[in-house]
């Protein structure tokens, strides 16, 4: 299995205690595949406090990717040429493309249209 980039959408899934993305999360453990979580899709989704306990318990074994300088220049030029402006959703589908990952999304559609200007066909499961 690839690896794979959970979006905000696939956290939010997971906080609700959403079965079909905790049987997929319990898969890609078992493949020994750690989703990677955008340090930004982390920022939007987390708000803290005992009521994230589902959400902390599924992030315990993904790898938070935080954003260097590096990465933050190439979201920057995926900004001008999608014409999108939404930072978290250009997070994933960079870190996405440059991994080769499968995209876990919320929004599919828009993921897509962003991956779009790549020239890359993500890989997209919604959720």
């Amino acid at each position: 299995m690839k690896g794979v980039t959970y979006d905000t959408g696939a956290l939010l899934a997971a906080e609700r205690n959403d079965r079909r993305v905790w049987a997929l999360h319990r898969g890609l453990l078992l493949e020994e595949v750690e989703p990677v979580v955008p340090a930004a899709v982390l920022a939007q989704a987390w708000r803290g406090g005992s009521r994230q306990a589902n959400l902390a318990r599924f992030l315990r074994l993904c790898e938070i990717e935080a954003m260097g300088e590096a990465q933050a220049r190439r979201v920057g030029v995926l900004a001008r040429t999608s014409a999108h402006d939404d930072v978290v959703d250009l997070s994933v589908v960079e870190g996405a493309v440059r991994r080769g990952d499968v995209v876990v999304s919320g929004d599919a559609e828009h993921i897509r249209l962003i991956a779009g200007a790549t020239g890359v066909k993500l890989e997209i499961e919604p959720i």
